[in-house]
């Protein structure tokens, strides 16, 4: 069997909304469906009745975006009913997980053209209510919310794996004497350069506003931060600890998709790709350390691309805390730190779960293609131990 190249032909995302704010009163179907459709009607030569199937990541699925939120979107945005939709769950590499496995049925050939993204709503996490064992229990029962890590924990795990991310970070932190200094410097460098970005115009090609929402531009960016102000903020998992609501990522609201496609696809479409897809790989860690799991993932994409960290002219590396990527940029001696995030990340844009990785991959092709040429790499922590890397050419 051959395998065919997969192209991107390009990538959109709404604007990421904070917790509780402009986009907490959107369903996460519907933001599904709204970055679905305006793929679409960016590139009006495209049938799309000729779109082979729609790959979502969705890290909850617990409310709103339950009943598999990918074929939700495509009936949502008016797309044909005979495109098909799969929802995909890798928590926080949910979106890129979507976009491996829909790069993969194209290279197979068992599709053409496809979709792929992903979505969160964390602020319409609902709480959950586990079924009680016998019918009318006397007691009270407990409610769990769904918004964010651990929940109705299975006893038999070990204890040191179900510590919260926060603590896994902090233990990061530890590993690699990342001080809270580090970690606060490292956060303001991302407000600063996602505020650059956003003022240049940078993210402009990629964006596609929510109709009727008040929010053009990610709404948790803080161009006025500073040390000053991130060092009043109190440690949020330990009382001495260094990880707190500044160095860390916020909760979020969002969509992200790409169009994928084969050389047929590419003539139906009538444009010109950002990207194409070189390799991708996954990984396993402990899962406390879940936010090193991208040091092996990442290696492993490049040997399969047959590229090294040199060859690299930006890498997009999800920022779930800042002692976790600076742990990751520690075991990567020979990486340039110049190319990780060069648009800001995570901390300053936002991290709505399951659509990170698709806004990653989404925004390293528009980088590549604006370079004209050059390798590039999208990568994620994962929670309970997981580390998820795609590498891209032009």
């Amino acid at each position: 069997m051959s395998i065919r190249d997969v192209y991107i032909v390009d990538a959109v995302r709404t604007p990421i909304g904070k917790f509780g704010g402009a986009l907490s009163s959107v369903r996460p179907d519907d933001l599904a469906a709204h970055v679905v459709r305006a793929l679409v009607d960016r590139t009006p030569e495209l049938d799309p009745a000729r779109i082979d199937d729609v790959y979502f990541g969705d890290a909850n699925g617990a409310g709103e975006d339950n009943r598999d939120v990918a074929r939700m979107a495509v009936l949502l945005a008016g797309l044909p009913v005979t495109v098909p939709g799969v929802t995909v769950n890798r928590l926080c590499g949910s979106g890129l997980e979507a976009v491996v496995q829909a790069a993969r049925a194209v290279a197979t050939g068992d599709a053409s053209i496809v979709l792929a993204g992903g979505v969160e709503s964390m602020s319409r996490a609902p709480w959950v209510l586990p079924k009680p064992e016998r019918a009318f229990p006397a007691g009270h029962q407990e409610l769990y919310s769904s918004t964010l890590g651990w929940r109705m924990v299975n006893p038999r795990m070990p204890a040191e794996w179900t510590v919260s991310l926060g603590e896994g970070a902090e233990q990061i932190a530890d590993k690699h004497a990342i001080s809270r200094e580090r970690q606060d410097a490292f956060a303001l460098e991302s407000h600063r350069k996602a505020a650059r970005a956003w003022a240049d115009g940078l993210f402009d090609g990629e964006i596609a506003p929510y109709e009727g929402v008040d929010l053009a531009r990610d709404e948790c960016v803080r161009e006025n931060t500073s040390m000053e102000a991130l060092a009043k903020l109190k440690p949020a998992f330990r009382p001495d600890g260094t990880v707190t609501a500044g160095n860390a990522s916020p909760l979020n609201d969002g969509a992200a998709a790409l169009l994928l496609v084969d050389e047929d696809g590419l003539r139906a479409c009538g444009r010109e790709p950002l990207a194409r897809i070189r390799a991708s790989a996954v990984t396993g860690i402990e899962p406390q350390l879940f936010g090193l799991g991208p040091v092996e993932a990442v290696q492993r994409a490049l040997g399969r691309a047959g590229r090294g960290f040199a060859d690299l002219a930006v890498m997009e590396l999800n920022e779930a805390f800042a002692a976790q990527a600076l742990g990751c940029l520690a075991e990567w001696p020979e990486l340039d730190p110049a190319v990780v995030n060069p648009r800001g990340g995570a901390i300053a844009i936002g991290h709505p779960l399951g659509a990170s990785g698709a806004r990653l991959a989404g925004s390293v092709a528009h980088q590549l293609a604006a370079a004209g040429s050059g390798t590039g790499l999208a990568a994620l922590c994962i929670g309970v131990g997981q580390g998820i890397a795609v590498v891209l050419e032009r």
